[in-house]
């Protein structure tokens, strides 16, 4: 196997055969609404927190290329050449900024996300934060919760645990400090050097109702650890992509979760586009169908489409985007950004 792309291989093989995804996805999104509550880990909650802190130049990663060629022949009967229309752009993958080379043997889902609020003119592809991988594997009736993400901001000398006090390991050649309480909150945890500076966190805990013992937990977390690699060249498949935005707005940060209303073996997907230097960003994400409501407005890419105005924060609909789902635009931008922005996504065909 291709050690670089474990992760991708690992979800994209697990696809079909996944255990029931509406569980295993509410287990994950609980899951993230924990993380935001502990105040220990400020960094957990990387989504919107980590932007409002510091958001500065980004630079899209994998934007698509739209196909320039143009395909000329001979008629049927010998006649002028036909022009075909230009091919439309394939969704790109996104590219996270480091490999996970070994997971827990298991089926696995995941979320998958890249917030970039480091970098500069000079360097716009070195973020302070980078991503994060949040899975959930399961073995039978075992399912383990396991998270990998950057901590660029925090010394691997300020570590906090959930499950109490550190204690020095070297694992992969890199310092750190490790805890395990696999009967309580935090399962196993290391904080490990990175090599860029701050900390790679770990984190590998049984789900609630099911059970682990302190030396699996310890063996899995080290082992995954072990085997991230820097700076990789692992990527997520999103459920719809962004094609050349309109002058001045770039990607900033990304969500990938698998399943999500484009099915069980399609992706939830959300961005959010601006400046990265000016809050707060242009939301678009897969919807639900449910949650689409406003009047008619003008179609997009040949859907129909819906809009609101609620006190200057608007919202666009585009209906049926991603299969039956809709995609939602929605910031405190003019109604004509809503449109630019629509207009240059890559959606399914």
């Amino acid at each position: 196997m291709d050690i670089e792309n474990l992760i991708k291989d690992t979800f994209t093989a697990h696809e079909p055969d996944a255990p029931d995804s509406d569980q295993v996805l509410a287990a994950t999104r609980e899951r993230l609404d924990r993380r935001r509550a502990v105040v220990s880990r400020p960094l957990a909650a990387a989504g919107v927190v980590l932007l409002v802190l510091a958001a500065v130049a980004v630079v899209a990663l994998n934007r698509p290329a739209r196909d320039s060629q143009v395909a000329t022949g001979a008629g049927p009967t010998g006649g002028s050449a036909a022009v075909a229309a230009p091919a439309k752009p394939a969704i790109a993958e996104l590219a996270m900024p480091y490999s996970l080379g070994w997971l827990p043997p298991g089926k696995a889902d995941y979320l998958a996300r890249r917030i970039n609020i480091g970098g500069s003119a000079a360097q716009p592809d070195k973020p302070v934060y980078g991503g994060e991988y949040m899975l959930t594997v399961t073995s039978g009736p075992q399912v383990l919760l396991v998270d990998v993400q950057e901590m660029r901001m925090m010394p691997v000398g300020q570590a906090a645990f959930k499950s109490g006090p550190g204690r020095p390991v070297t694992l992969g050649g890199r310092a750190g400090v490790e805890s395990s309480h696999s009967g309580g909150p935090g399962g196993y945890e290391v904080y490990l050097t990175h090599p860029d500076g701050g900390s790679l966190y770990v984190n590998v805990a049984a789900e609630p109702g099911s059970t682990a013992s302190a030396q699996q937990l310890t063996d899995a977390g080290r082992r995954v650890a072990e085997n991230v690699t820097f700076p990789g060249k692992a990527t997520v498949t999103p459920a719809f992509g962004l094609g050349k935005l309109p002058d001045g707005l770039r990607m900033c940060t990304f969500d990938v979760e698998k399943g999500g209303p484009s099915g069980p073996s399609g992706s939830r997907t959300s961005y959010s586009v601006g400046t990265c230097a000016t809050l707060p960003p242009v939301q678009v994400r897969s919807d639900e169908p449910g949650q689409v409501h406003g009047t008619a407005g003008q179609p997009v890419q040949g859907h129909e489409t819906r809009y609101v105005d609620e006190h200057g924060y608007r919202t666009l609909w585009i209906l049926k985007a991603v299969h039956d789902a809709p995609v939602a635009i929605a910031g405190p931008g003019a109604q004509a950004e809503l449109y630019a922005i629509a207009d240059h996504l890559v959606l399914p065909r």
